[in-house]
């Protein structure tokens, strides 16, 4: 068994995926014990034969690809990379990150000291050197309507700065998908992924059932890699949809169906007069008015 599973998910992204790979190995302690699984999300087959055939010519054990015939999205692929793993601890990484420092290393000295920590993760930078916050607070009411900014002001224990440059472990709701780790028992006991969620909003749904057994998420700022923020997967309307509809089911889960017709409704008066200045968020109106149902979901359109 591994100490640590790395697991990638590459979508018609290859040049990040091999740069990601070769900082962590460059950055990583060598007598660490981990091994990288990257799973291919139906890439163009330009690309996903660029993964592969660098994947071959490191003739190495611990580097493996598992190809998907679909695009299962950033949990259902992550769920497939787990499923492939042996390890005691499992990290999810973007693609479209670099290592600073070893962080996997880091990150694992700090969860085998304290049982409390449940999810951990980096620090993260921009590519200009500035901070990217890895600690957020969960989607709610509250955050929608009041903002994090007046959240972090009325009540700074439950909802810490998220911005601050911390120097010590911090604990937080959650922390960002894009680097995170977690023992793999505790992952497999909380449910894994939840793959109804196409994109966004996976780690929140984590990190609530991660807090079901009496364990948290912290950043560990000693560790630090850099994002290149959305890099994977570029803005559009589409994909902004997608935000919406995996925000929404996500407070429909976790708190029930009242708090989410609520933030429906806000959303559609909010979408309906975003559409009238700019006709592009039109589309998002529409399935907002519908009820904004996962059939609704780029997971779906796929097979259309």
């Amino acid at each position: 068994m591994n100490t640590i599973a790395v697991i990638l998910i590459n979508y018609n992204s290859a040049k990040y995926t091999i740069d990601c790979i070769k900082s962590i190995w460059d950055k990583t302690a060598k007598d660490l014990d981990y091994e990288i699984i990257v799973v291919d999300n139906n890439s163009e087959i330009d690309d996903l034969n660029l993964v592969e055939t660098f994947v071959n010519q490191q003739n190495k054990d611990s580097l493996k690809l598992v190809k998907s015939k679909i695009n299962t999205g950033f949990g259902g692929g992550n769920m497939i990379g787990a499923q492939v793993a042996n390890s005691k601890y499992l990290a999810f990484v973007n693609n479209d990150s670099i290592f600073m420092n070893d962080c996997l290393s880091l990150l694992f000295k700090a969860m085998e000291s304290n049982e409390n920590y449940g999810i951990c993760g980096p620090k993260a930078y921009k590519e200009d050197g500035s901070i990217l916050p890895t600690l957020d607070h969960f989607t709610s009411l509250s955050k929608e309507f009041l903002g994090r900014s007046m959240l972090e002001k009325i009540n700074p224990n439950k909802y810490p700065n998220r911005k601050k440059n911390y120097t010590t472990h911090q604990k937080g709701q959650f922390v960002s998908g894009s680097f995170m780790m977690v023992r793999t028992n505790d992952f497999w006991k909380a449910g894994g992924f939840d793959t109804t969620i196409f994109l966004y909003h996976e780690e929140t749904d984590l990190c609530k059932r991660i807090n079901k057994l009496n364990k948290h998420a912290y950043l560990i700022p000693e560790a630090e890699f850099i994002h290149y923020h959305g890099a994977s997967t570029p803005k559009s309307i589409a994909i902004k949809t997608e935000l919406k509809l995996s925000q929404l089911y996500v407070i429909r889960k976790h708190d029930g169906y009242l708090k989410f017709k609520v933030l429906l409704t806000f959303f559609q008066i909010k979408y309906l007069f975003s559409s009238l200045v700019k006709p592009k968020y039109w589309k998002l109106f529409k399935i907002l008015l519908k009820g904004a149902h996962v059939s609704d979901s780029l997971k779906q359109k796929q097979f259309s």
